[in-house]
């Protein structure tokens, strides 16, 4: 089972196929499992990069809080990219996971050919509306604290493919990595200067307007509704979503 050490924290990966590399990152709770329906068609014509955020699945989950923040995720994202050989990357990944490929432009822009942003969020401008979305994370650690992993069994499709060892790297995951410190990745969307896909399912209502507002606020931004999906479209449209990814991939520049 491979596996990256950063700083005595062991990250999960897999790489499938052959080409231009492409970097792929599940949401919270979720794991690179979650991907296993785009594998065969992504990995036909690229390197396609999965891997387990620290605190989720096989990778490690690190005892001291302070080992989980959107610094240290966008770091296991690059030092992924080094350990793949890969200079530059097409990245994206779903609701946290778009988010920190957002994160990752925001600091490397240089390692980014292209952004996939799938049913992502790019968080908050106002103080309110972002402690909002931060209680809702700190009580997310609370129950899975008191509950345990027990508290997944509710919620989106990509959760019902993942397996985790224990709810505490979750938990402290929740308070580390889904809690958002200020608007530094909202304020990067005007600046984005890489060709762009942003996906959302038609039924997945709360990040619908987050997916037109960044359609809108990236320059030259394409945006797919994959129909009948909600918050895992590529779970709950594999072919719907894996045709628009490939279409898009097929125009980038070489």
């Amino acid at each position: 089972m491979p596996k990256l050490d950063r700083d005595g924290v062991n990250i999960y990966y897999e790489i499938h196929g052959s080409g231009p590399a492409l970097l792929l990152t599940h949401g919270y709770s979720a794991t690179s499992q979650m991907w296993k329906g785009q594998i065969a068609p992504l990995a036909k014509m690229h390197t396609l990069i999965l891997w387990d955020m620290r605190g989720h699945g096989e990778s490690d989950y690190p005892a001291d809080q302070s080992a989980y923040s959107e610094d240290h995720t966008v770091a296991d994202m690059a030092a992924l990219l080094d350990h793949a050989g890969a200079k530059t990357a097409i990245v994206g990944g779903l609701s946290l996971g778009g988010y920190m490929s957002l994160a990752l432009y925001r600091r490397h822009p240089e390692r980014v050919r292209s952004l996939l942003i799938i049913d992502t969020g790019p968080g908050f401008k106002k103080d309110d509306a972002r402690e909002a979305w931060n209680q809702n994370a700190r009580k997310r650690a609370d129950t899975l604290e008191k509950d345990g992993l027990a508290s997944l069994k509710s919620g989106s499709a990509e959760r019902s493919l993942a397996v985790h060892r224990s709810a505490d790297g979750l938990a402290k995951a929740a308070r580390g990595m889904l809690t958002q410190r200020d608007a530094n990745v909202m304020e990067l969307l005007p600046n984005i200067k890489v060709p762009s896909l942003v996906l959302v399912g038609a039924d997945d209502t709360p990040f619908i307007a987050a997916s037109d507002y960044m359609a809108a606020k990236i320059p030259g931004a394409q945006k797919v509704v994959i129909p009948n999906a909600g918050h895992a479209s590529n779970i709950d449209q594999p072919q719907a979503f894996n045709d628009a990814v490939t279409a898009f991939l097929a125009k980038l520049p070489g």
